[in-house]
């Protein structure tokens, strides 16, 4: 019961976005605080949960996973301590311990894609987006919506009474859509993303005659013109018909071209089997 309430707690904080660092003492040799298998989560206020056996070793790896986390890294490390050389201890005995970094929606992720809205393009979209490196943030201020989306180990949903209020504490390099239920949704996140934040790509749904109506709207709300025109709409590739699967595949055509335009990686790079 203990171990599934472990699993249980590592699997919602990636649910939930936050990072994270799973430590594991893989072997133990000698007069050692805990046996190999032992293990803990790490998150950037400390201890989350689990142990390695406490004492020095405990935080001595506390340490590492900390700094990890604060470094943004994705790279898993073994380490090998010596009891009395490298962690100050008078037994004898060694260590060898795992840390696995997983870095989350926030600053570290890879390739975040924030998405505000839940209805049906989005209920299509997610399970295409799911199986890229990439990490997906839903919001949307219907749980019953947030519910029927697909789970998946880099996905998490968020419901939100006011989604344009979590704008500020997108990364910086978060990919944005707005694909909610009308223009009077998708406007107050734009406002922000627009005036307030520059991510490398940001799009919403609609019409050609829907983004002048958003660009007139926002430019009366302050929104520098030259500001209104720097967000993709209608978006997605210009194919297929008005299905949600087919929007939500063109959406997706788009997001991995706008992506790679970014990494300066191009078709002729890529090799076929």
């Amino acid at each position: 019961m203990e171990s599934a309430t472990f699993y249980e707690q590592l699997t919602g904080l990636g649910r939930e976005g936050t990072a994270f660092v799973l430590v594991i003492l893989t072997d133990a040799l000698g007069s050692t605080p805990q046996d190999a298998g032992a293990k803990m989560l790490v998150t950037e206020a400390g201890l989350h949960t689990g142990t390695i056996g406490g004492g020095k070793v405990e935080a001595k790896a506390l340490t590492l996973a900390r700094e990890m986390l604060e470094a943004r890294e994705s790279t898993p490390r073994f380490v090998n301590w010596a009891l009395k050389t490298d962690v100050g201890m008078t037994c004898g005995g060694s260590v060898k311990i795992y840390f696995e970094p997983h870095v989350g929606g926030g600053i570290g992720a890879k390739w975040p894609i924030w998405i505000f809205g839940a209805g049906h393009v989005v209920q299509a979209l997610v399970p295409v987006l799911a199986p890229l490196d990439c990490q997906i943030t839903v919001v949307d201020p219907r749980r019953e919506w947030l519910d029927r989306l697909p789970r998946a180990r880099n996905t998490r949903y968020l419901e939100a009474a006011e989604p344009a209020d979590l704008v500020p504490q997108m990364p910086d390099h978060a990919f944005l859509l707005c694909l909610t239920k009308g223009h009077a949704f998708d406007r107050p996140v734009l406002q922000r993303a627009l005036g307030e934040r520059n991510f490398p790509y940001v799009g919403a749904i609609g019409s050609d005659a829907k983004a002048e109506v958003m660009r007139r709207e926002m430019i009366a709300a302050g929104l520098p013109p030259e500001r209104a025109q720097q967000f993709h709409c209608p978006v997605g590739l210009s194919f297929g018909n008005n299905q949600p699967v087919e929007i939500a595949l063109s959406i997706a055509a788009q997001l991995l071209t706008e992506r790679d335009k970014l990494a300066g990686t191009t078709t002729s790079t890529r090799t076929t089997a």
